[in-house]
This record gives C-alpha cells, structure tokens and sequence, in this order.
C-alpha cells in the first residue's frame, strides 16, 4: 500500500521536464511600473526564500542560462490571487508582457497547480518576471518554476493516474458496505462515515492531476472547493468521532467539544474560500493555526476514548495516524515563517488508504458489536415478555397472553370457550393452608394440558380458561374437568376431601368474528349458571355450524 501511494504521490521524475526556480524576488504595490522596478538592482532579494506577503504585488525573478531548456510556461501552487503578470526581459532591453486575471489561469497535469504560458522566451531572454497580484500564500511563491512543458502524458503520468483512481476507488467500496449497515442499524456513525470517505474522495479529485483530466474547471475554483471541501473533511472527522466511539467511553466534555470542531472546521473554510483577501499577508497562516485546536482536541479525544477502553478508538488511531501526521505537517510549515510550506500530500494519499482499511473495519466491528447488543436485549425483552405472560405458580399463560393472541388461536382453529373454576377453593385455603392450596392449582393445571387439542390458561385464584379445538370440543373440555378430582387425589392424597369443579362453555361459527370478551362474558355466565345448579358440572351453549 505504501508503495502504491508514493507512487501516486510522486510520478517518475525523470520524465518531468527541466525546472528553473527563481533566484530573487521583491514586492511592491499594484500601482508600481513593473519594468522600472526590474531595473531597480537595490530592491531585490536574492538568496532568501523566505518571502513575504506584506505588499501587494509579489515578484519573482526566474534566470534564463544558456544551457537551460527555453521555458513556455509558469507553474505555481494554486491559492486565491488576483492576477498574474509574465515579463519577458532580453538582454538588449526589449520586453515582452502578458497578464492573466485569476479566472484565466489553466490547471496542470502536476495536482494542485495552475499554469500560465509565458510571453516568447529566446536564447536572447536574460530574466523572466513573473508578478502576482495579492497572493493569499506564500506556497504559491515557493513553489513557481518555470518550464518547457506541463508533465508529459507519459506511460507513467497515464500510471499515476490509474493508481489515483484505483486509491479512489477503494474509498468508493466503505460506500457500498455503509449503505447495507445503514439498512440493517440506523446508526449516525455509519453516515458520518459514508460523508466522510466522500471528502476524501473529493479531496483526491479536486487536489490532483485528474481534477485536469476530469474538471474542465478554472484553476482559482478547484482553489476555493479544495478549501471548503478540506474543512468538510475535518467537521465529518469530528462527527465520525463523535458518534464512533461507544457511550462512555470518552469524557462528555470532549465528546462535545468535537460538535463544536466540526462547525468550527466548516465556518473557517467558508470564511476563507469566500473571503481570502481579506486580511491577506497573515490571513492563511491564521487560517492554518486556527486548526490546531480540533487537531488538539481530536488527540485527546482519541487517547481518552483509549484510556476508557474504547475498542472503536483502536481502529480509529490506526486509521488516523498518517492523516494527524499529514495535519501536523501543513500545520507546523504553514505557521512558521522560516520553513517552506508542505501540504504532505504524500501522507495524506497513505491516510486515505488507511482510513479505507482500519475505520472500516472499525464501523464493521461496532456494527457486529452493536447487532450483539440488540439481539441480545431482544432476546431478553422476549423472554420478559414470555414471562409477563405466564403464571408464575402453575407455568400456564395468563389473561394477557389470550387476549394479545386471540385472534391467532382463532385461526387455528380454537374457537370453543370454557372457563373452567374450582369448587370450594377458599375451604381448602382456609384448612390446609395455602402451600396445600398451591399444590392443588399446579395437580389442575397439569391435568388440563394433558390434551393437545386444548390450550389451558390461569386467569387468576381458582379460575382457568381453556380453548378447545375440533368437532368434539366440548367432550374433551368436559373429559379434562372430570379428570381433575382423579388427578388431585393422586397427587395429594392427604388431602380429606374431594376436589371438584364446574365450568361454563360456548363456542363459535367459523364464519363468526368473536372476541375473546364476547365469548368469556357469555362462558362466564353459563360457568354462574352451574354453580346455581349444584356445580361440579358443565353448562354450555351449543351453536349450530359450529
């Protein structure tokens, strides 16, 4: 992987073709004779590169030797500018000029810079002037040079490209896996995620050779997306993290705190897309240091989500390093006046690849952590459920769970309706106790599930329901009700009296749509009808078709 990015990152260099870096420079301001300036040997710098943005037309002044390759055209980082001007001086005298407005300037093959063709450079040519109006950043002075050609569209350019594209296409594969997390788990993280490889494909596009291969776009417009895009980069970070690692498992203050960097991120690259100029000579180091708290508090985050034993932050600070590398890099070069400024475009392309690698196994873990979670929760709500529908003593379901699944035994086929009560339960309470009491409701229950054609169930005290299917519903319910006094006397022989008990039945057509306290209201009153009677025995209400 390493290997394919510094590929991407650096094409074959002795395919490029020869540079010629300036040897001195000078500012003025944008009202100053640009060629009564060149004469003027006491306003040059030479043998500093150390430039400054304090004026407000920035020159730079490029040596034509002998034996240099005539150059046709000026390179240089893109950043916002106003203009720029090309001088072409002989060594007779004569000039030769062109002015470029920054909408007019053209984007190299090389990633990140623009080009300008230069007025007609003979071997006659002494210097070349190249003058930029209101410069927003000093690697747009460092980095000018002038040359032949842009990067020849070499086997190896052709190969750069296709690497680039293979880099982009392995971040467009978390797409694809988050987009099938998402429909199982409604989690933010996965989002922030799918939003953040977004940015970072953005990134490569806009940042690279291909944004002049695929973008027919001016060079100060890929300028002021790669700026938006890297702050919506940064806030996506900041609310990946955010959402990513577990609950709590990292401080609620830095967890907010990174809400905060994200819209900090995003207001910073607005600010300074839509605004460069507006406190130039310091604006983009500014703009630069004002990242350092979100990296600042990114690390702590991190190394506390760590300190808490966040699994999630494992993968995140593997994903991560080469990025937070990269952030340090631009940050320390770009805030420093006396060292050249460095995007580390290298190690952001390893970031890239990185992030594709651990944050995605990352947001595959935690999606398998979480799936455990809620299956496991779910299965404990079932069997909470199962047991809020069951009687604890006798292990028979209750009255909630017929009146939840009453229409379900209906369609299958229970449609006859018993209930079924005890007679003389309070005598048996009253002289042996209610442990005796207790064992007498398990010997009854057990006995009226002994057929598999009724579903038995224990409304409370002494009184049970039971749902019976078949053509000879009711001799089965009447089968089990006489059953019981044989079953208790079994199971309790101590005991000095018969139990026995009476019961209320009625049952419905097929064709008839009724509920459960339609049919135990009328149960109920036929269950009062045979204790009038005598009780232990049956009365029932035979419907016909049923």
């Amino acid at each position: 992987m390493a290997v394919l990015v510094y590929l991407v990152a650096n094409p074959v260099r002795a395919e490029e073709p020869s540079k010629i870096v300036s040897s001195c420079w000078t500012s003025s301001g944008l009202s100053s004779d640009m060629v009564e300036l060149v004469g003027s040997l006491e306003h040059w710098i030479c043998g500093d590169q150390t430039y400054s943005l304090e004026g407000e037309r920035v020159l730079l002044r490029f040596e034509i030797g002998p034996d240099d390759t005539l150059p046709r055209y000026l390179f240089s980082r893109r950043s916002a500018l106003q203009a720029v001007h090309l001088l072409a001086i002989d060594r007779d005298g004569a000039t030769r000029q062109s002015s470029f407005s920054s909408g007019d300037l053209l984007n190299s093959l090389r990633g990140g810079y623009f080009k300008a063709s230069l007025p007609e450079v003979t071997r006659n040519t002494q210097h070349v002037i190249a003058a930029f109006d209101l410069p927003s950043h000093r690697m747009t002075l460092e980095r000018a040079y002038l040359s032949q050609s842009d990067l020849p569209l070499s086997g190896n350019l052709l190969r750069s490209f296709l690497l680039l594209a293979i880099l982009a296409g392995m971040l467009s594969m978390p797409l694809i896996f988050n987009a099938a997390f998402y429909r199982i788990l409604n989690e933010p993280f996965v989002l922030w995620h799918s939003t953040l490889t977004i940015s970072l494909l953005l990134t490569i596009l806009v940042s690279s050779g291909l944004a002049a291969v695929l973008f027919d776009l001016p060079a100060m417009t890929l300028s002021w997306m790669t700026t938006i895009i890297f702050g919506f980069t940064v806030a996506s970070g900041a609310m990946f993290t955010h959402s990513f690692i577990e609950p709590g498992r990292m401080h609620p203050i830095l967890r907010r705190a990174l809400l905060y960097c994200a819209g900090w991120a995003m207001l910073l690259s607005i600010s300074h897309a839509a605004f460069p100029f507006v406190a130039r000579p310091i604006q983009s180091t500014l703009y630069t240091a004002a990242f350092a708290p979100i990296l600042v508090i990114f690390l702590l985050s991190v190394a506390d989500a760590l300190r808490r034993g966040s699994r999630a932050a494992k993968f995140q600070a593997l994903g991560y390093i080469p990025v937070i590398l990269a952030g340090s890099v631009r940050l320390v070069t770009g805030i420093t006046p006396w060292l050249e400024s460095n995007d580390a475009m290298l190690l952001f392309y390893m970031g890239c690849a990185c992030e594709v690698l651990f944050t995605t196994l990352g947001v595959a873990d935690r999606f398998m952590a979480i799936r455990r979670q809620r299956d496991s929760a779910r299965f404990e709500a079932d069997v909470f459920e199962r047991l809020s529908e069951s009687d604890a003593l006798t292990g028979l379901l209750n009255r909630r769970a017929i009146e939840q699944n009453f229409e379900t035994y209906r369609a299958e086929g229970y449609r006859a309706l018993a209930v079924l009560d005890l007679d003389h339960f309070k005598k048996i309470n009253d002289v042996y106790g209610h442990g005796i009491g207790d064992e007498v409701l398990k010997a009854v229950a057990e006995t009226l599930q002994a057929d598999p054609q009724i579903r038995a169930f224990r409304l409370g005290g002494e009184e049970f329901v039971l749902l019976v299917r078949g053509e000879d519903a009711q001799l089965r319910a009447e089968r089990r009700r006489q059953a019981i006094t044989a079953a208790v006397a079994t199971a309790l022989p101590e005991l000095g009296q018969a139990v026995t008990a009476s019961m209320g039945m009625t049952n419905s057509r097929p064709d008839e749509d009724a509920g459960f306290a339609e049919l135990y209201k009328q149960a109920d009153r036929l269950l009062y009808d045979a204790k009038l009677a005598g009780r232990n025995r049956t009365k029932l209400i035979l419907v016909q078709g049923a």
